[in-house]
């Protein structure tokens, strides 16, 4: 059955619902993206949809080698959507370069540019629905980094009278922290275990990386490489980021118990 949308001013248009709508309808918004138009609806009073009680509990490490590593020792994959079309991105951004401005090419080079960023968003939307899917399917209690992404991802060449360091480093490192996408999969993971019945921890990331899952033992030195800890008290060795995720996990279940006996 085709389904329709009255716009004001424009009437009746035919729209592709890619799901049934739940709720009830406040706002109706249209966007364009290229060629493509989306017609996007705000609901309120949405029905929960409540998944079994699993009886499991989690914490996660948000990473840019893996977009998820749990304390359980699984990895979800990052796949670096805007790095992976890098080339045909420069490619297209040399071919902007060389037309006129108000030229037809130059409207075209800036529609390809623009087609092929929104592949690359819909494509990080839809790896952080299928990840946050899996967690809130798998666990009852979801821990996670209260991370300030914006503050993480500032700009690297800072200002005239303090200009930042290493910078061509630190703009390489924001390229993959904003390709990963963490702040689109925390959204989603939020909606989704809201709508799940899921219980969704923030907690503060300090040291999570560098303290010991085994004793407690907090030190930069424990952090060998990306991948690997090594416990200079105890000899603890162990995936750093799995580590990091079974600490985050216990800084959780800890915020729990303490709202829970308030």
């Amino acid at each position: 059955t085709a389904t329709f949308v009255r716009l004001q001013g424009i009437g009746h248009v035919r729209v592709h619902q890619h799901r049934p709508v739940r709720g009830t309808v406040k706002t109706v918004s249209v966007k364009r993206e290229g060629h493509r138009w989306y017609v996007i609806l705000s609901c309120e009073d949405v029905p929960a949809e409540p998944l079994p009680a699993t009886g499991a509990v989690v914490g996660i490490d948000l990473g840019v080698a893996s977009l998820v590593t749990t304390s359980d020792g699984d990895h979800l994959d990052n796949p670096r959507h805007l790095a992976a079309s890098a080339d045909r991105l420069a490619v297209a951004q040399r071919d902007l370069a060389r037309t006129k401005r108000g030229s037809k090419r130059r409207r075209k080079a800036v529609a390809r540019i623009a087609a092929l960023h929104g592949k690359v968003r819909r494509q990080r939307l839809d790896g952080a629905h299928k990840a946050a899917l899996h967690l809130v399917r798998d666990y009852d209690v979801i821990a996670h980094e209260d991370l300030r992404i914006a503050n993480m991802t500032r700009s690297a060449s800072g200002t005239v009278e303090t200009p930042g360091r290493n910078v061509t480093q630190k703009s390489g490192l924001n390229r993959s922290l904003l390709d990963a996408g963490w702040g689109v999969f925390l959204r989603i993971l939020a909606d989704k275990a809201e709508s799940a019945g899921r219980e969704l921890i923030a907690v503060n990331p300090r040291n999570t990386s560098r303290t010991c899952a085994a004793c407690g033992h907090v030190a930069k030195e424990n952090r060998l490489t990306q991948a690997g800890f090594h416990c200079q008290r105890c000899a603890h060795t162990a995936h750093a980021d799995v580590n990091a995720a079974i600490n985050i996990l216990r800084a959780g279940l800890a915020l729990r118990d303490v709202a829970q006996a308030a």
